[in-house]
């Protein structure tokens, strides 16, 4: 069935050869390192082109060289597939969908595991109950970390990085008043929300989670213009009460940083809080924030999100603001799905300066009467877990059984190089990160100084990428990118669903704080699922889909379900949020869960509950 969408640089639907659809699971061999070893191993592989090459070697980068069913497969640099508008769409030129009001109303109080919601906020507002610069003064002291001596810093503030105080208290002022006046800018007035460090605000340095070293000239240049994304809310009157807390330049997924912090896994602290959006995962789950913008790569905006118990939306490339990256995209999270519809939709209006992002259609939510499929690879969902295959397979089942939870058609797939990619995605990921590095020094040969031991690994490895090799990347991207639109042709509207990360939660060990921790199996095997989506532009949402026990400390450890869907299918990936949402509120024995010590911003602010 061909497909009636119309597309810009669309790869064309074309089934992968049998033979690269047969997944081979295989061992890796990178050696994890923490506490003085680390130390030790960074300075002699930093200083060493034989070693970075070893270790580049050793992580198996260089297997695309062998693959000769890629020779005359097109490089493909980027995976920026546009849907356009068809002349018969009759909302073709919409820029934002309205918000119906199954999401701008407040959830019932007995709605079990109830996070504080946009609704909430304006609800609050317009009943006079209480101001958006009451709000802000009690968050304020929860979040900023230019406290006087560190130790009266709340324990909640390692979510964020910086603040500007006299900026947040002025817009809490302004939206104060246009409130008493009778005219709020909308439904985010007065909402605040947090933006990940390694995206532009005007005014703020974008750190990334480094050392702030002055030696540099990059920390001396505050961005001069907004992201896109965070201009739209802060012009829908929301609120942006600084810059949250991440992994270092993004090149991780445990969010532990001991530069700057590592933020808090509330659900259970012994745990890392996914990175490399740590802080947003910490904040949300933490009930500080409903929304945080954030950035992913390699599933930043999803393993957090999944971690922390709350949700994440990895638009199609370029969706929401174009990025000088193949793998990088701008995107929301937030703690409830109707949050993340709303933060959507705003930043996803088109934007005149921006060639790419204003050529796409708007998202259209699917028609009721569409028929609804899952695809499900075993051979993928069995290297999860078996706590995260229990929980993810009860979700999937339900959603199927059910015409009340989805009513969904479950069909089996095969998707190819699930393998020889994700190696292929982490080698492409490393090589921008070092030429990134090298953005960011006057002389290239200082590209490694400003990072953390870690990073100096994993990104002098990425120096070492041949060109010929990044080129087999791009090779292999488009074979990907070719049978996930034959899937998507023969199953519209197929969403492709896995767990999020096959373990539950990534254990903090000793001597992870004092100098970070590289552990490149970890860190591959954490990506199993997330990377995918990076690969070929495709969105991705990850859900809340129950909890396990863990293995230390206390508190269970929530499990996250996530979706793909085809290029610029957003709004049907929000829909399967909601039935997630709706499973877990009422399938989910117990309900949704909320850290034990989650804070009801709005009760801070009433003077009804004291943190």
């Amino acid at each position: 069935m061909a497909s009636k969408k119309k597309f810009l640089n669309h790869p064309g639907a074309k089934e992968a050869p049998a033979h690269v659809l047969e997944f081979q699971p295989e061992a890796n061999h990178n050696p994890p390192m923490r506490g003085l070893p680390l130390v030790a191993a960074s300075m002699l592989i930093s200083n060493s082109q034989w070693l970075q090459k070893f270790m580049w070697s050793n992580a198996k980068f260089g297997q695309t060289k062998y693959m000769s069913e890629l020779n005359g497969e097109p490089w493909r640099a980027q995976p920026n597939v546009i849907p356009v508008s068809s002349s018969s769409s009759s909302t073709s030129t919409q820029p934002i969908l309205s918000f119906d009001p199954s999401l701008t109303t407040p959830q019932p109080p007995t709605v079990p595991g109830r996070f504080t919601s946009i609704a909430d906020y304006h609800a609050a507002y317009a009943s006079g109950q209480v101001t958006p610069l009451q709000v802000i003064d009690a968050l304020l002291p929860l979040i900023r970390r230019d406290i006087k001596p560190k130790q009266q810093q709340s324990k909640y503030a390692v979510a964020f990085i910086q603040s500007k105080v006299d900026e947040v208290l002025a817009e809490a002022k302004a939206s104060t008043e246009r409130w008493q006046a009778g005219r709020p800018l909308g439904i985010l007035d007065g909402v605040p929300f947090g933006v990940k460090d390694d995206t532009e605000v005007e005014g703020y340095v974008s750190t990334m989670g480094m050392k702030v070293d002055e030696r540099f000239e990059y920390f001396k240049k505050p961005a001069t213009e907004t992201v896109w994304p965070a201009k739209k809310l802060k012009e829908a009157g929301a609120i942006m009460v600084g810059k949250m807390n991440q992994h270092e330049i993004g090149m991780d997924t445990t969010g532990c940083n001991p530069a700057t912090g590592t933020a808090t896994n509330w659900y259970n602290t012994k745990y890392f809080p996914g990175g490399s959006s740590s802080g947003a995962g910490s904040a949300l789950s933490a009930g500080l924030v409903p929304i945080a913008i954030g950035t992913d790569a390699g599933g930043s905006m999803r393993i957090p999100p999944a971690f922390c118990g709350v949700y994440g939306l990895k638009p199609t490339n370029n969706r929401v603001v174009s990025r000088n990256s193949s793998m990088c995209v701008v995107g929301p999270m937030c703690s409830n799905p109707s949050d993340l519809t709303i933060a959507y939709r705003i930043m996803a209006q088109p934007n005149p300066s921006d060639p790419a992002q204003s050529s796409f259609a708007p998202s259209i939510p699917p028609s009721p009467t569409d028929k609804k499929y899952l695809g499900l690879c075993p051979e993928w969902i069995a290297l999860a877990d078996a706590d995260v295959r229990t929980t993810f397979n009860r979700a999937i089942e339900t959603l199927c059984s059910s015409p009340s939870f989805g009513g969904y058609e479950l069909v089996t797939i095969k998707l190819p190089y699930l393998r020889e990619g994700q190696l292929a995605h982490a080698a492409t990921c490393l090589t921008e990160a070092a030429a990134d590095a090298r953005n960011r020094v006057a002389n290239p040969d200082d590209y490694l100084k400003p990072l953390n031991y870690p990073n100096r690994i994993m990104v002098s490895m990425g120096a070492q990428t041949p060109a010929a090799d990044y080129l087999r990347y791009n090779q292999l991207r488009h074979v990907i990118m070719q049978h996930l639109a034959h899937l998507y042709e023969q199953y519209p509207g197929l969403l492709i669903v896995t767990p999020t990360t096959p373990m539950a939660g990534w254990p903090i060990m000793p001597g992870d704080h004092a100098y970070g921790c590289s552990d490149g199996n970890r860190s591959i095997r954490n990506m199993t699922y997330v990377w995918y989506a990076n690969t070929s532009g495709c969105p991705a949402v990850t859900c809340p889909g129950g909890y396990v026990e863990a293995q230390q400390g206390e508190g269970k450890l929530p499990v996250g379900v996530m979706a793909m869907a085809e290029w610029g299918e957003e709004e049907r990936l929000l829909g399967f949020a909601r039935e997630m949402e709706r499973y877990l509120a009422e399938a989910y024995e117990g309900g949704r869960q909320r850290p034990k010590e989650w804070v009801d911003v709005l009760g801070v602010a009433k003077g009804q509950v004291k943190v």
